[in-house]
């Protein structure tokens, strides 16, 4: 019995298959402009070179820059698996370093202090923090990070403007902001960037809009963000020798026009980008999206 069925399906395989089989869905891969081969999830790929390269490969070129930044989904296990690896080989090759995160806001740098560098318990740290109120995404994805800073007692620099003000801003306008508001923000922000513009435009019409009716404001909002977090950075760094490695949403840093861009416009700093990123359907990948992409599976 099974060995007709064997030779009625080759037979059928003369006739185009057996009944009833499927066609093989297309494989998902990710292709770069100008690059015959296409490349699978779990591979990392430096964008400039169009090649899949070693994580020794990734790790070597980019500790070599000024800051490294490294993105993520902020829901996405497979990209925070991948921050605490390159995190660790980072440390590992660099002397002095420094670790900022767009996680905390500026104004809790003091506790953030205390945890890393002192002796603040993690309990006292996440109340003190609020931790469900100022970020809300899985305290665990990020864990091994600040206990892999507070090991080696480097400091964690939290970068973010205050949520409040940034609210604020994507509500009414930066005209909104009375002066001790405007005093936490920089005063030179860059808000004709029209790829960027394009980039925020495109989220927001994906956005639940319901009080965020004004474009303007939305866009003033990002801004907002992305320079506050460029600017602590660049004043974090000009008194210090020290290379530092950066944290925050893919977003911040597709493109460079984010945080990175902002930064080199204040400091002549070297800077690399990888973005983790979730390899669902085929894709083509821009040259210019990042310095390297590390295709996941989710």
């Amino acid at each position: 019995m099974f060995a007709r069925i064997i030779l009625s399906c080759f037979a059928g395989l003369l006739c185009f298959g057996c009944a009833g089989m499927k066609r093989m869905p297309e494989p998902v891969v990710a292709r770069i402009p100008g690059v015959t081969e296409a490349f699978h999830r779990n591979q990392i790929l430096d964008l400039g070179s169009g090649k899949a390269v070693s994580f020794d490969e990734l790790m070597h070129d980019a500790s070599m820059k000024d800051i490294l930044f490294v993105g993520e989904t902020h829901d996405n296990p497979e990209h925070h698996l991948i921050q605490i690896q390159v995190l660790q080989a980072f440390l590992g090759r660099s002397t002095s370093a420094a670790m900022a995160m767009e996680f905390f806001q500026q104004n809790q740098q003091a506790v953030l202090d205390r945890y890393t560098l002192g002796d603040m318990t993690e309990t006292a740290f996440l109340k003190e923090i609020d931790w469900e109120k100022t970020w809300g995404y899985p305290y665990h994805f990020y864990r091994p990070l600040l206990l892999a800073a507070k090991q080696h007692r480097i400091r964690v620099l939290a970068l973010n403007a205050p949520r409040a003000i940034v609210r604020k801003v994507a509500r009414e306008g930066l005209v909104s902001l009375d002066e001790e508001e405007q005093a936490q923000i920089p005063r030179d922000m860059d808000l004709g960037n029209e790829s960027h513009r394009a980039y925020v435009r495109e989220a927001y019409e994906d956005h639940e809009k319901t009080d965020l009716e004004n474009f303007e404001y939305f866009y003033q909002a990002q801004v907002v963000w992305e320079e506050t977090m460029a600017r602590n950075l660049a004043e974090f760094l000009k008194s210090r020798d020290r290379k530092v490695i950066v944290f925050s949403g893919n977003g911040h840093i597709v493109q460079k026009f984010g945080i990175p861009d902002r930064v080199q416009r204040r400091l002549p700093l070297s800077v690399a980008t990888v973005m983790p990123f979730s390899l669902r359907k085929t894709v083509i990948l821009e040259r210019d999206l990042a310095d390297y992409v590390w295709l996941t599976g989710r």
